[in-house]
């Protein structure tokens, strides 16, 4: 069953470069392979992430693919040396405190790549 198995994100980009160089270098992640068209990235366990060029990149502002980890704010503030951008969020329904917003059961942020895809990190309770 496909549940057994680790699964792969692809997300688009239109600058392949710009979208390399911020997965390599800001957010940390190891290269595995990369061809004119994607570069795919190690991230925990057997999972990778894949940036594919793309003519049109994401139009959809929703979270593509998330991280879970154990400890959020250092995460975060990790990325933040490294020069990425934690979304702010101040809607009613939803409303970040340095970064975080606390649904009960987990902890939650999100940064966007060059290309606009929407990342996010869990911490779960």
């Amino acid at each position: 069953m496909l549940g057994d198995y680790p699964i792969q994100v692809v997300l688009l980009a239109i600058d392949l470069q710009a979208s390399k160089d911020f997965y390599a270098h800001q957010v940390g992640l190891a290269i595995v392979s990369e061809n004119d068209n994607a570069v795919t990235f190690q991230c925990g366990g057997d999972t990778r992430l894949t940036v594919s060029a793309s003519t049109t990149g994401t139009s959809d502002e929703q979270t593509q693919a998330s991280w879970r980890v154990e400890d959020l704010a250092s995460e975060l503030a990790e990325l933040r040396s490294r020069g990425v951008e934690i979304v702010e969020i101040d809607a009613p329904e939803l409303k970040t405190e340095d970064g975080i917003v606390d649904t009960g059961d987990a902890l939650h942020a999100w940064f966007a790549d060059p290309a606009k895809n929407t990342l996010g990190i869990d911490q779960y309770k």
